[in-house]
């Protein structure tokens, strides 16, 4: 039986080659009398590109993006958000509301392998917790570079009830650049000042448990 994480890596290195491609096109078009050499320079960056973002995605799988897991640990969610530049951590526990961002995680996180996509239960993590002042259930702490830069807290920024759609979660994370998002809301920075913390030591702020 075919892996399914890898002919999702198959289809999303056939987009970023098409797209490549397309661009290599535009760049050829708007060259008035293009040359051998001028084509064989254009070629030869696009499959540089093509090869780093290859390399890429490779690392990202060897990681555990792609799919959607649970953290065991806390040790384990230091190691984690270590290792990958943007990490997507569901604080959970076992209900209603929790299962639903579940569903929606288990479906970006395959959308999105430049994140990794996490949970953690949040009542076998006090110190996590504690230190994130992590109170409503289900919190995605949104991690870049090893600070949770922004949080998404509860259902309220997704309508406020249990039947928002993927597509809503997937713009939210996409406002706070913690994926890569090219749909029809265009990335746009934050409207105000995000109070970082990092994931090693505490900091006075703002309260997140409205």
């Amino acid at each position: 039986m075919d892996n399914p994480i890898q002919e999702i890596l198959e289809k999303q290195l056939l987009t970023v080659a098409k797209a490549m491609e397309d661009k290599l096109d535009e760049e050829i078009a708007s060259l008035e009398k293009p040359d051998e050499d001028d084509l064989e320079v254009l070629r030869e960056r696009r499959l540089q590109q093509m090869k780093k973002m290859a390399e890429k995605r490779k690392r990202w799988m060897s990681q555990g993006h792609g799919e959607y897991s649970e953290i065991p640990s806390e040790k384990d969610f230091f190691a984690a958000v270590k290792a990958s530049e943007r990490v997507v951590c569901h604080f959970y526990r076992e209900n209603w509301p929790c299962k639903v961002m579940d569903k929606h995680m288990s479906i970006l996180a395959k959308q999105h392998i430049e994140t990794r996509f996490v949970k953690i239960q949040a009542e076998k993590s006090p110190f996590l917790a504690e230190r994130l002042k992590i109170v409503v259930l289900p919190t995605l702490a949104l991690i870049k570079n090893t600070k949770v830069d922004d949080y998404v807290v509860g259902f309220n920024e997704l309508g406020g009830k249990d039947d928002f759609s993927t597509e809503d979660l997937e713009e939210r994370l996409a406002r706070a650049q913690v994926i890569h998002y090219e749909g029809e809301s265009s990335l746009k920075p934050k409207s105000t000042t995000q109070t970082r913390r990092s994931v090693r030591q505490s900091a006075a702020s703002d309260s997140d448990s409205e």
